[in-house]
């Protein structure tokens, strides 16, 4: 028999998971890229009532020194209240704290508006349930965060302006290059805590960090939240992760444009998330452009929400770690990925798609689909998996990894077209390129414990490509 708290834990993931066959995603006809298409079909967007809500009218002023988060948020709770509608954030700088958004609410930035946000960490208090790469923990607020609200969104095409720097929240890495001196605070130290009460399994109210604790927030963060849109926005200078919807459903992010080089700088990162459509988006960052994520280690089984059902599309993806990645925190597994229409190129771009994990991590991937891919320059693999990311074998939760297909996919230059690792006693099974040209490399494949590679009209250097 289940525990009570077992029982209602099965019925709350149950009632997460449902909507997938309500759909018929999940089980939706054997071509791949119809499922896509469902996914692009169903998510569509919340829609708002024309109710609009000036914050100037709340007292907020767009002077770049103005405190504006009592106006923003007294301007949300109205908009609220009224049954929805817009928040418009007019033209000018409007310096602000955390905003939290509420049910039926579209913040919407408008041309020429950028908010601005605060710099003093005590902004972003009272601590909120949130997550820090992957682990749950009460920590300061996202900059834009929402818990459990519906039909929410930020629009517009003004900017969101995080202000880190190497004077502001970046330093915290605790790496020189990010402005970091010996002495200064860091997140080392809360960081290997945190993560060390997650595996002791420390009730995540008793994981209370904020300051003295120097974790960095994400930029925008949905948290357990339905029907989101983040659509038209430029975001810059975050100090972590930019977007990041956390076990969040019916989410489309779209014509977002993201320029952040600083550390964790990733642009979009959905967690144990589902229904999740990102769409003619640009990504310029210092980490991930995308990353799918499910939880890290004991924390992400301890939930046990996978990421699922998500297509990208029509985006372009410059500086970063990897363009299109899946990993490294996905404990709880990634299912039925879509990626097409895309264009890739950076001398700053290390890997065009990547799959990160190791025996810590383990969970699973199961259906990637990529085709129609333009890569023009990738400083390392054009596709890595890697099972030797950080801690590497011999921890007891081998990761499973097959069903991977990619198609039509040209590239220019790389230093190498495969660089495929997995463990001999958890292979990686099950990957099919077609019509692929890698274009120019420099260096030979690496193919380790890799079973069901298929090669169909695979070149490298104007030649059909050789596994050895």
């Amino acid at each position: 028999m289940l525990s009570r708290r077992n029982a209602m834990r099965a019925m709350a993931m149950s009632a997460f998971a449902a909507p997938a066959l309500l759909e018929g995603v999940a089980h939706a006809a054997p071509n791949p890229w119809a499922r896509a298409d469902r996914i692009a079909a169903r998510v569509r967007g919340p829609r708002f009532p024309h109710r609009r809500f000036d914050i100037r009218k709340y007292g907020a002023v767009g002077d770049g020194v103005t405190d504006c988060t009592a106006a923003i948020r007294t301007a949300i709770e109205a908009c609220h209240r009224a049954g929805g509608g817009h928040v418009d954030v007019p033209e000018g700088r409007y310096l602000t704290g955390a905003v939290h958004l509420l049910s039926n609410v579209d913040l919407h930035v408008t041309a020429g508006a950028r908010l601005l946000f605060s710099t003093d960490p005590k902004a972003y208090l009272p601590l909120v349930l949130t997550r820090f790469e992957g682990v749950e923990l009460y920590n300061y607020s996202p900059l834009i965060y929402a818990y459990g609200q519906k039909n929410i969104a930020v629009t517009g095409s003004g900017v969101l302006d995080g202000q880190a720097d190497n004077d502001h929240w970046w330093p915290w890495k605790g790496s020189d290059s990010y402005g970091w001196e010996p002495g200064e605070p860091r997140q080392a130290e809360a960081r290997a805590a945190l993560f060390a009460q997650a595996e002791q399994g420390v009730p995540v109210e008793q994981r209370l960090y904020g300051e003295g604790g120097y974790l960095r927030p994400s930029f925008v963060q949905p948290y357990r939240c339905e029907n989101v849109l983040i659509d038209g926005v430029t975001i810059v200078n975050s100090p972590m992760w930019e977007v990041h919807p956390t076990l969040s459903q019916n989410v489309l992010v779209q014509n977002v444009t993201i320029s952040s080089h600083g550390p964790n700088n990733d642009g979009c990162d959905p967690e144990s998330s589902r229904m999740v459509v990102i769409r003619g988006c640009t990504f310029d960052t210092g980490d991930d452009c995308i990353a799918i994520k499910s939880g890290r280690n004991a924390d992400g089984r301890r939930v046990n929400v996978p990421a699922e059902h998500i297509l990208v599309e029509n985006c372009t993806f410059r500086d970063g770690h990897g363009g299109m990645t899946i990993g490294s925190e996905m404990s709880g597994g990634v299912r039925e990925v879509f990626i097409r229409d895309c264009t890739m190129s950076s001398t700053n771009l290390d890997i065009a798609l990547r799959f990160k994990t190791n025996s810590v991590r383990g969970g699973f991937i199961e259906g990637f689909h990529a085709r129609d891919l333009e890569i023009g320059q990738v400083g390392g693999s054009v596709i890595d998996i890697d099972f030797f990311y950080e801690e590497g074998p011999g921890h007891g939760f081998n990761p499973v990894v097959g069903g991977i297909d990619v198609r039509n996919v040209t590239v220019q230059t790389a230093k190498r077209a495969l660089n495929l690792r997995g463990y001999a006693d958890a292979p990686i099974r099950g990957i099919t390129l077609t019509d692929v040209d890698f274009g120019t490399t420099a260096t030979p494949v690496v193919v380790e414990h890799v079973e069901d590679l298929v090669l169909k009209n695979v070149l490298a250097n104007g030649e059909p490509l050789i596994v050895p």
